[in-house]
């Protein structure tokens, strides 16, 4: 099968939705299928508002249904909602071809967070991209329920995994860790407001907290936690020494649609705090973590978990399921009908 996949989030983004992408494409080419990932690098793009590591393709429906037809795909999945998700959007409702969209980040919320406008407006948006898709790609139930609630779908499974090549059963707790106070209380994402990394660093309880990450918001936390560790952004052994040689790892957003690095946390034996919303609520269970409206007490009550127990279940999360669930999801073209 010809899979063309469109995106506006790809490398050298690092982000859960290239990360997906990422892993979807090759278990796909694993499985003997042909992919194309149509991204900004292959047109003039310019620097997103407030992310600058995210391109917006300078792209025309035209310029992206050249590349689509030359490509002769057997189905189109469109990933994201920015310009280029756009652009091919409205060639594939102009030439009359069936195509799969997915809901990966609540850009409604994050949007309002940084505009304080209500964030229905950018519903609405949300409504209007996704209804003529065949079928919308979301990870977990409470979305899909979301969805359904806003008048978006039909929403179809879509998890995630992860990557235990990268997340190896034993690993040694990051060098940084040797002397700073227990417990060792982890965050690992991007640093943006909308990831409300403010309510974790102002917790109490006795120990360290550390964040493993970097964005706008970073030197603005540095300035007001400085007794919090920042460690920027890591990758491979450096990131699951980080995980693994923390006590608990917390997970402050209220926004995130599921957030990998719980089920990474997870694999890498780690409890999670967490407030009981989307993402957490569809991953954490009684045995790995605790939820609660105040990450103190999340914090108290993740520690001390069974690590074997959280280990065993994070290292469930295949990626060659989630590829299945995409792949299962796709709509078979059958023609590529010039426009």
């Amino acid at each position: 099968m010809r899979i063309a996949i469109v995106t506006d989030a790809w490398e050298p983004q690092v982000n859960g939705v290239v990360r997906t992408l990422q892993m979807v494409r090759r278990e796909l080419e694993r499985a003997g299928h042909i992919v194309l990932v149509l991204s900004p690098d292959a047109w003039p793009s310019l620097p997103c508002p407030g992310y600058g590591e995210i391109r917006l393709a300078l792209a025309t429906p035209g310029g992206v249904g050249k590349r689509l037809r030359a490509f002769g795909p057997d189905a189109i999945h469109i990933a994201t909602e920015g310009t280029l998700g756009f652009a091919a959007r409205r060639w594939c409702v102009r030439a009359g071809l069936a195509f799969t969209t997915a809901y990966h980040t609540h850009f409604p919320d994050y949007v309002s967070a940084r505009t304080g406008l209500p964030s229905a407006w950018f519903w609405r948006y949300e409504r209007w991209f996704h209804a003529p898709a065949a079928g919308v790609l979301a990870a977990t139930p409470s979305l899909r329920r979301q969805l359904s609630a806003q008048g978006i779908g039909p929403a179809v499974p879509f998890g995630r995994g992860v990557d235990l090549a990268n997340f190896p059963a034993e690993s040694p707790p990051h060098a940084a860790y040797g002397a700073l106070p227990r417990p060792i209380q982890l965050y690992v994402g991007r640093v943006a407001v909308e990831k409300n990394i403010e309510a974790f660093l102002a917790t109490r309880h006795p120990g360290t907290r550390v964040v493993v990450g970097d964005g706008p918001a970073r030197k603005a936390l540095e300035r007001q936690f400085p007794d919090a560790i920042f460690l920027g952004a890591l990758r491979g052994a450096a990131l699951a020494s980080a995980y693994a040689g923390a006590d608990v790892f917390v997970f402050p957003s209220r926004t995130d649609t599921f957030g990998m690095v719980l089920i990474e946390a997870l694999a890498s034996g780690v409890p999670v705090a967490a407030f009981p919303v989307q993402g957490p609520i569809d991953i954490v269970t009684p045995e790995t973590g605790c939820l609660d409206e105040t990450l103190d007490a999340a914090i108290i009550g993740a520690l001390g978990k069974d690590r074997a127990v959280c280990a065993a279940y994070g290292r469930s999360f295949s990626w060659e399921r989630a590829a299945a669930e995409f792949q299962s999801a796709l709509v078979p073209l059958k023609s590529l009908i010039a426009a």
